[in-house]
Parts: structure tokens; C-alpha cells; sequence
């Protein structure tokens, strides 16, 4: 343990490294040159994917001091992940030692494979060995760590998720049917929509302290059972009650925060416009004053659950002047009625109508995502979050709620890969090739050994960067663990699908619906490379340069 730390932390310095050098070439004086570092995306970007899988390196690593005590499968989990991210980082650094004036042969010497020490933990028979352990306990990872408060809220969802959620899951995806009424209203039973509310308007979440962990325990358990169904039903009441806590008058807290608690109002978030996405500063649609309100007019794309929300939050510009950017962007809560199926056409009573229609997908069925058109659509004055106030303030309230909406993106991500590696572990055992399960080849053991070690390691990162949240820090990282768990939950879910060979292909096996479902993750919610980009190298570059 004490080597596998050490090499992670040598890797580390050698990527904080390329950040001092990535600052040298684009600071201009005390400030970073945008232009400059748009130069410069492809180092930057490999630079953040090191950071993010050296990131969750440390949290397995410090996760198994614990529950190595515990089960003996944590250890040899957390040095097989930790010394694959090492080795990872240091090709990637391989490839871009000329951009970041790295020593090569430093390089070489830092890669696990080069210790004597370390390299059998990366051998094939070690892999092998590992995954053969894990089929011998059906699977079975090592404890969580969880408090039993948070165990007895993640076997409560679980069981939700395998009683009511799963058997349909199936039939909604294949359908692409709207979310049953049954399901949300289960999921409002338990408590679902009030997890990031506070229990002063209604919520489960401590009046004197966030509680971002318990979110991301329900989310992975809803994700489980299903992706679109169940595990993004939280994302959005989310985004709007951080947003409402954040700069909400007292009269929209008291309106909204009790309704979204309980499940009575069900929320969209409309941000993206068909030429902007991540790029939120850049938005086009416009609210102008008019007499007791505002008229919005333009268009969103990929508003999610836009039918069947009672409300939409809406961002949209406010300052007539495009020059002002992010600081011209407004907030606004646009009531409306539920509509089921694929479109629907809603006129305003103040004026104007929005008409919409459903984006036909490859998967993250059953919410449907929609275009949504609005034509001189008028609300009134307390549509504006924050009032008067709050004119201006969009993108800043935005942010507050994505920070949320990103590590719950990737607890999303946790639920999808644990149930691709349940299946994987369970046809593993039944399925007979050349005369023997395929769980009992090499090959197949350290598929399911490497899926086990990045599991363990995304959850245990999401976990860390929730505390970190609830302390009043971590914005960065919670774009980093959202990078890093999308991205493997890609593929943890191919890997899964491929082991369950033509069936995986079959629409009647649901391994294929997690392999669709999880495609999507690493593009909403801040697309990966904008969040690479934009925001982790970014703020890792300042921090190289504060750290000598």
C-alpha cells in the first residue's frame, strides 16, 4: 500500500508539472489568456483525465485503510485501480511530454510496470485471480462505508427500485413510454423529490447542514433499477431547490420548496439552446419587460420531463445588451400543466403560447427530453427568481444548482454501472462456452476485476466530493468526479454488453438499455470537454501555480 501511494502521488507530481507549464504558456501577466489556453486543449484536456482518475485513486486508496479491516477484497481492489490510473496518466503524459516539457525517461521510471515491487499487483494472473474471487462471492463489493442511516436509505430505495421500478423498465424503454404514474408516485411516497430540500419546507435534508451524500445514495439506487425512470427523477427539484435557497425570495422558498418536497410539482430545467450548450454565457433567448410581467420568445432544446413538469426553469436574457454575457442572464419559473406523450402545446394566460416536442433518442427513455418554442409567452412579475433582485443573476444561480446536478450525475452513473456489473456477474456464471462458464476464463475474470476496481473507486470519489460540497468547497470537483465516473460508466457498460455477447445486442436483455442510457451521461450536465476544459484545467493550472 505504502508503494501504490507513493507512485500515485509521484504521478501526481509529474501532472501538476504539466499545469506549471501549461500556466507559463498561456498567463499573461496575473491572469489566464483564454485564447492562449484554447491553444492548447489537447494537453489540457489529457492533463484533466490524469487529474480525474488520480482523484479517485486517492479516495479508493484512503477508502480501503477502512474497509481493508473489514474485507479483505477492498486492498487488492484499490492497488489494482490505483496503479492502473497511475499507469494511464503517465502514457497520456508519454504523449504529451514535447507540449509540456516533461523528461521522458522520468516518465518511464514513474509507470508502475517499472517497479519490481508493484508490477506483479498489474500481472494477468493477479487480474485473474481477483475476478475469480469475485465471482466465488456472486459479486458481492466490499462494504460502502455508509452510516446506517444512509444504509437503511439505500436498501429502502433499492428494494423500491426492484419492486416497482425494474418491471417496467424494460417496457418503457422498448416503448419509449412516459414514466408511469405509479413510479412517481412511489418515488414521492418515499421522499424522493424532498431529499435536497430542507425540513423546514417539507424536505428530508437537515435545516442546519446540506446533506449531498444522502442524494447521491437514493440516486444510485433509483439508477439501478433505471437510468430514465427512476435515477434522474431527483436531478431537476434539485437544480431548482439549490437554486431557490440560493437567491429565492422568501415568498418563492414558501410557494415552491413544500410542492417540490412532496412530489406535488415535478420540475424541468430548460438552460440549452439549439447553438448553445455548455457554453451558458452565450444564451440567445430573450424575456423583455411587459406590463405585470415578462414575455419570453425563442428557443430550448433538451428540456428534459418538459411534458410532464408543472414547472420549468427557464434561463433567458434579460439585458438587452449580448456584450454582457453571463451577467444579462435572468431565472425565471414558468408554471404550466402536465402534458403526457411526445408533444403538447400550452397557451399562456397572460399571452403568448410554448409549444414543444419530444427529441427522439438512442436511450434515457421515459422522461423525454424536448424542443420547446416560446412565442411572445408572458409570466408574471414573481416568475423571476430572486425579484427584482435577481435580474442578472441567471448564470450565477445556474451554477449553484449544476455543482449539485453534477456529482448527482455522477452517482447516476454509479447506479448504471452496478447494475451492468450485477448482470455482467450473474451471465458470467450461467452462460457455457467450449464447456465451462465464461466466469471460470482469464479473460473474462479481469473484465469483471477491472469493473469491480473502477466502481469501487468512482462511488468512493462521488462520496468524498459530496462531504467535500456540504464543507462549502469542491464546485471543481464536482465537475472532475462527473468527468471521471461518466466516462467509465461508457465502459463498464460496453464491457458488460460485450460479455453477454449477441444477447447483450438483444432489446429483451437489459444490459443493452444500460449500455444506451449510460452514453449520454458524459454529454448532459456539462459535456466532458467543456468541463475538461473549461472548468478542471482551468482551475487546476491557477492551483499549480499557488503550490510551488
Amino acid at each position: 500500500m505504502t508503494a501504490c501511494r507513493a507512485t500515485v502521488d509521484a504521478t501526481q507530481a509529474l501532472v501538476d508539472a504539466g499545469f506549471r507549464k501549461l500556466s507559463a504558456i498561456t498567463r499573461r501577466g496575473d491572469r489566464l489568456d483564454a485564447a492562449a489556453l484554447d491553444e492548447q486543449q489537447i494537453p489540457s484536456y489529457d492533463l484533466a483525465l490524469c487529474a480525474a482518475e488520480l482523484a479517485a485513486a486517492r479516495a479508493i486508496l484512503d477508502y480501503s485503510v477502512i474497509a481493508g479491516s473489514r474485507d479483505a477484497l477492498a486492498l487488492p481492489l484499490a492497488e489494482t485501480f490505483a496503479l492502473e490510473a497511475a499507469a494511464n496518466a503517465v502514457s497520456r503524459l508519454q504523449l504529451r511530454a514535447a507540449d509540456l516539457d516533461l523528461d521522458l525517461a522520468e516518465l518511464a521510471a514513474a509507470h508502475p510496470a517499472a517497479s519490481r515491487e508493484l508490477a506483479p499487483r498489474l500481472s494477468a494472473t493477479s487480474l485473474a485471480s481477483l475476478g475469480a474471487e469475485l465471482v466465488a462471492r456472486d459479486g458481492r463489493l466490499p462494504p460502502t462505508l455508509l452510516d446506517a442511516e444512509k444504509e437503511l436509505m439505500r436498501e429502502t430505495f433499492a428494494q423500491f427500485g426492484a419492486a416497482v421500478v425494474a418491471p417496467r423498465a424494460q417496457q418503457i424503454h422498448r416503448d419509449d413510454a412516459d414514466i408511469p404514474a405509479e413510479i412517481v408516485r412511489g418515488a414521492s411516497e418515499l421522499g424522493v423529490f424532498g431529499v435536497s430540500i430542507p425540513q423546514r419546507f417539507g424536505g428530508l435534508q437537515p435545516d442546519d447542514q446540506p446533506d449531498t451524500l444522502a442524494m447521491l445514495v437514493v440516486t444510485e439506487a433509483l439508477s439501478a433499477a433505471s437510468l430514465g425512470a427512476a435515477g434522474s427523477l431527483i436531478t431537476r427539484p434539485e437544480i431548482m431547490a439549490r437554486a431557490l435557497l440560493s437567491g429565492g425570495t422568501e415568498a418563492q422558498k414558501a410557494q415552491w420548496l413544500p410542492q417540490l418536497a412532496s412530489g406535488e410539482k415535478l420540475v424541468a430545467i430548460s438552460i440549452t439552446e439549439p447553438d448553445f450548450g455548455s457554453d451558458v454565457a452565450a444564451l440567445k433567448l430573450r424575456a423583455v419587460r411587459v406590463p405585470g410581467g415578462w414575455s419570453l420568445s425563442g428557443a430550448k432544446t433538451w428540456c428534459t420531463f418538459a411534458g410532464r413538469a408543472d414547472v420549468i426553469v427557464v434561463i433567458a436574457r434579460t439585458g438587452a445588451d449580448p456584450a454582457m454575457g453571463h451577467r444579462g442572464l435572468s431565472m425565471f419559473l414558468v408554471a404550466k400543466p402536465q402534458f403526457p406523450g411526445h408533444q403538447f402545446e400550452h397557451v399562456s394566460p397572460l399571452g403568448g403560447r410554448m409549444t414543444a416536442r419530444a427529441i427522439p433518442t438512442l436511450g434515457y427513455r421515459g422522461m423525454h427530453s424536448f424542443d420547446v418554442f416560446y412565442e411572445d409567452y408572458v409570466v408574471s412579475d414573481d416568475a423571476l427568481v430572486g425579484g427584482a433582485a435577481g435580474e442578472g443573476k441567471g448564470f450565477y444561480l445556474t451554477m449553484t444548482g449544476m455543482s449539485g446536478g453534477r456529482v448527482q450525475t455522477a452517482a447516476r452513473a454509479n447506479g448504471v454501472m452496478q447494475a451492468a456489473f450485477d448482470a455482467a456477474v450473474r451471465y458470467s456464471q450461467s452462460r457455457k462456452v467450449f464447456g465451462k462458464p465464461i466466469a471460470a476464463y482469464p479473460l473474462m475474470q479481469s473484465r469483471l476485476a477491472r469493473m469491480a476496481a473502477w466502481l469501487t473507486a468512482s462511488r468512493q470519489l462521488s462520496y468524498a466530493v459530496a462531504r467535500r460540497l456540504d464543507s462549502g468547497g469542491g464546485e471543481m470537483e464536482a465537475s472532475l468526479v462527473k468527468l471521471f465516473a461518466c466516462r467509465a460508466a461508457e465502459w463498464v457498460t460496453r464491457d458488460a454488453m460485450q460479455m453477454h455477447g449477441g444477447m447483450g445486442y438483444a432489446e429483451e436483455t437489459e444490459v443493452g438499455r444500460y449500455f444506451v442510457d449510460a452514453r449520454v451521461l458524459s454529454i448532459f450536465e456539462g459535456a466532458e470537454e467543456t468541463l475538461a476544459l473549461k472548468v478542471i484545467a482551468r482551475e487546476l493550472i491557477i492551483r499549480a501555480v499557488r503550490t510551488p
